[in-house]
């Protein structure tokens, strides 16, 4: 199959995000645009000359135009906070780019399906999905497909057991307002309470699971990567490659990205992570996933924080 993505911004997970579609199958033509040119240009060489060990692919430093024809136009545009600076300027800094980045991009690609990785990209992909005048199937969040990588890896590690076999997700903005629908966890289609109960009865030295601990882990644990060595960008990077693959796909696959919500849970004019229902024709809606009471009133939360910046800005 043929496919053709560009990359907007050639920062470290623009860069990397090109540099793992390099070896993707789906991939045959990649086009990545940053403002600065000379890093675009050297990003793009250092990667097409570790090409040689595959199939022919087509890896360009490019323009606005060159997007035309595009399957997928992936965002990452966009700065860090900076010492001092608060989050509404930091969101309004981000949301000035976006805005500049939005009509460009779009007019060469009115096509594609788009997806928001920049930060922070609930608000990003509220703002794209209002200012494009693009359907809203095309428009899609990475949302919390990184925090739920995350809660895997740390089940993961807990339980020693293979993270295909884990099926937890986290639901809510990609922030601190996020939060783990437990009551619909479950490993191997065993709910996580009861497989931890089996657990206890055949290992005597089993460790608890601390609910409260493994949320603050999906929490804290990007900001810690970030103490450690300045950035996050492998794990995201590859979570946004196989949201390429489910968008490229014969078939709908069920995801935690950001989208638009039209009533689902109470919340409406919003775009945050729930199950979504994704695939070759973008976002074909959300999936009903039973909350409890107090899950619910978490997730209206988490809206309604977003919601509280969302009336802050200059759309």
């Amino acid at each position: 199959m043929s496919s053709k993505i560009t990359i907007i911004g050639a920062g470290s997970v623009g860069a990397t995000i090109a540099y793992k579609l390099s070896y993707e199958d789906f991939a045959s033509e990649i086009v990545l645009i940053d403002i600065n040119r000379d890093k675009v240009e050297g990003e793009v060489m250092d990667i097409k000359q570790g090409t040689c060990f595959r199939n022919p692919i087509s890896i360009v430093a490019g323009e606005y135009k060159d997007a035309a024809g595009s399957d997928i136009v992936i965002i990452t545009s966009g700065v860090a906070r900076k010492p001092g600076q608060t989050r509404i300027e930091l969101v309004k800094t981000n949301v000035n780019i976006l805005k500049s980045i939005t009509p460009e991009i779009v007019k060469a690609a009115p096509d594609a399906k788009y997806i928001i990785v920049s930060n922070p990209v609930d608000i990003l992909t509220y703002v794209f999905t209002k200012i494009s005048g693009l359907p809203e199937n095309q428009v899609i969040g990475s949302g919390t497909l990184l925090d739920t990588a995350r809660l895997r890896s740390g089940l993961s590690e807990h339980f020693n057991i293979a993270q295909k076999n884990i099926h937890a997700y986290v639901f809510g903005e990609h922030g601190d307002s996020s939060f783990v629908p437990w009551s619909g966890a479950d490993i191997s289609s065993v709910n996580i309470d009861d497989y931890c109960e089996s657990m206890r009865e055949r290992f005597p030295d089993f460790k608890e699971l601390d609910k409260a601990a493994m949320e603050e882990y999906v929490h804290k644990s990007g900001g810690e990567v970030i103490a450690k060595k300045g950035a996050t960008f492998y794990a995201v990077s590859i979570a946004v490659c196989q949201l390429c693959d489910t968008v490229l796909a014969a078939s709908n696959s069920v995801a935690t990205v950001s989208s638009m919500m039209h009533g689902e849970y109470g919340i409406e004019d919003v775009c945050l992570s729930v199950l979504t229902l994704v695939g070759p024709d973008g976002v074909q809606g959300k999936i009903p996933m039973r909350l409890t009471d107090e899950e619910v009133a978490k997730l209206q939360a988490s809206a309604n924080k977003l919601k509280s910046v969302i009336a802050e800005l200059d759309i």
